[in-house]
């Protein structure tokens, strides 16, 4: 993979790091800068091409980065602009590429721009935001509610007017339709294009536009559950109004014709009522998103089924688009414990990856999975997240996925601090640690390693296009297919027990390497162990 392949993207593979959580170099307790940087040697050895960084900007920390109250400058607690410096310095010279986290839609209230918006009506960024006088009651405008709980308005003595947020209270909308708001994002993104970053990650980038006549949503025909739980509210209406607005296609081509001067890529967090149609618009044509992810794949259904019917139905929807498909991130409970239960076994977490990696689409792995990390239980006196002390105890929010890397299994929090770690290591991560599985050849990080060279090696798997066959739940059964190449057959067992299926297309089949995933095919019958898989090469038709 190379730059003079302008569609490199699409054979690479993304690795989120949440900086908080990585490593901490300074003992206060938080990851830092200098902690990826530390461990980029680590990153590498994964065989990953991208690394994106979750926030690490000035921030109050109300939402733990994702309220921004200076775009381009670095909190102090992450390190300095210098620092930032050095970690995309050794990135390059290990030929990793540095994507950011831009969190356009929203500010922190702490931010310059919100401060001077709320101070009157008539000041020069008193339009920057979104503000609506009330109703003759005094209630909200409409009925538009935020993500994290309750009206997605909150009254402000200063302009006597309500403004938006879509998540906390403290972080306020953005007014998108407002050039200067859109140029000044623009500017911002700029600013760390010219530092050498590769490219943007763009947070909630659905929630950019509102509409303008601040329509009331209409209840909706079908609950949203990937996005939120059944608990939140959020998913009773059909958001129609308050997000995904047509204004914002313009904005997106914007901002792709500036990454386009630098080279470098984008993808898009997706979370709305269609997000693969969403997706479908925002990816086509070649002049938005290079690639976008959604929440449909990070649910609680885990099913031949549902994971076909993702990419099956992104694909009929658009032929030139590209999707990201992601399994973990920092927003959802860790993949094992959400499709493996109480006490998974590790061998899900090598289907789950192989399968992934199998896809049509950038994978994005995250932090940890390739440990087989288990959703930590964090008790609510340690609770961070803001969202889930709200919905308590029946959602208990994203601190579960987000507490420390478990670095060695020797030193006091598992090697990520010296100090009192912001949130607890677990201690069913510690005898997951890196260093453990560094040395044994069957562990999960091993196996991801080999997996993901035996891949790199698989032009089928990174540029090829897929086709499924219809199999028995819970097997997912799949052609990877390019021209001039011998065409892949995979199958999938979901499921902890053995299953067996007539599949004709595998009779005569070379076996390819499996890396120590097991299953059998003979005579056009393939036979899977609990969380086995089988790869296949034949000729193409």
């Amino acid at each position: 993979m190379t730059q003079t392949n302008p569609n490199w993207w699409r054979e690479a593979i993304i690795y989120q790091v949440y900086p908080r959580s990585y490593l901490d170099t300074n003992g206060d307790g938080v990851g830092d800068l200098a902690g990826i940087t530390e461990k980029l040697d680590y990153i590498a050895s994964l065989g990953v091409d991208i690394v994106w960084l979750s926030p690490f900007f000035k921030s109050p920390m109300k939402d733990f980065g994702y309220d921004i109250a200076d775009y381009c400058d670095v909190d102090p607690l992450f390190g300095t602009l210098a620092d930032f410096d050095r970690l995309v310095a050794r990135a390059h010279s290990l030929g990793l590429k540095i994507m950011i986290d831009q969190v356009m839609s929203h500010t922190a209230d702490t931010h310059p721009w919100f401060v001077e918006s709320r101070s009157s009506r008539e000041n020069p960024k008193s339009d920057w935001y979104v503000w609506a006088d009330p109703l003759p009651d005094g209630n909200p405008p409409n009925n538009w509610l935020s993500v994290f709980g309750g009206s997605a308005w909150q009254w402000d003595t200063r302009r006597k007017q309500y403004y938006m947020h879509n998540f906390l209270v403290s972080q306020p909308q953005l007014n998108f339709h407002n050039p200067e708001v859109q140029q000044a994002h623009l500017d911002a993104q700029r600013f760390w294009l010219e530092r050498g970053v590769d490219g943007v990650r763009m947070d909630a980038c659905v929630f950019h536009f509102h509409d303008r006549q601040l329509r009331s949503n209409p209840p909706a025909l079908v609950r949203d559950t990937s996005t939120v739980t059944d608990v939140n509210p959020y998913g009773m209406q059909a958001h129609i109004y308050d997000k995904t607005q047509p204004e914002n296609i313009a904005f997106l081509q914007r901002v792709r014709a500036q990454l386009n001067e630098f080279g470098a890529v984008s993808i898009g967090e997706v979370s709305s009522d269609d997000a693969l149609e969403q997706m479908a618009e925002y990816t086509e044509g070649g002049d938005k998103l290079h690639m976008a992810y959604s929440f449909n794949l990070l649910t609680p259904v885990f099913t031949a089924a549902h994971i076909r019917k993702q990419v099956e139905e992104f694909n009929e929807r658009v032929k030139d688009g590209w999707a990201s498909w992601s399994v973990g991130n920092h927003d959802a409970i860790r993949v094992m414990t959400r499709w493996g239960g109480s006490n998974p076994t590790p061998a899900l977490g090598k289907l789950v990856l192989a399968m992934q990696l199998s896809l049509k689409g950038t994978p994005c792995l995250y932090q940890g999975d390739e440990l087989a990390l288990v959703e930590a239980d964090v008790p609510y006196e340690l609770l961070q997240d803001p969202y889930g002390i709200t919905f308590w105890p029946e959602f208990k929010g994203r601190d579960g996925c987000r507490t420390p890397m478990p670095w060695t299994g020797e030193a006091p929090n598992g090697g990520f601090t010296t100090g009192k770690p912001w949130l607890p290591v677990a201690e069913p991560h510690l005898a997951a640690n890196v260093e453990q599985q560094d040395k044994d050849p069957q562990s999960m990080l091993n196996f991801q390693r080999r997996f993901i060279a035996w891949r790199r090696s698989m032009p089928q798997l990174t540029r090829g296009e897929i086709d499924f066959f219809d199999a028995p739940e819970p097997v997912l059964a799949l052609r990877r297919h390019a021209e001039g190449m011998d065409s892949v057959l995979a199958a999938f067992n979901l499921s902890d027990r053995e299953v067996s299926f007539d599949w004709p297309e595998t009779a005569g089949a070379s076996v390819l390497d499996t890396h120590g995933l097991q299953g059998d095919a003979k005579g056009g019958k393939v036979t899977l162990p609990p969380y086995g898989a089988w790869f296949g090469s034949v000729a193409s038709r």
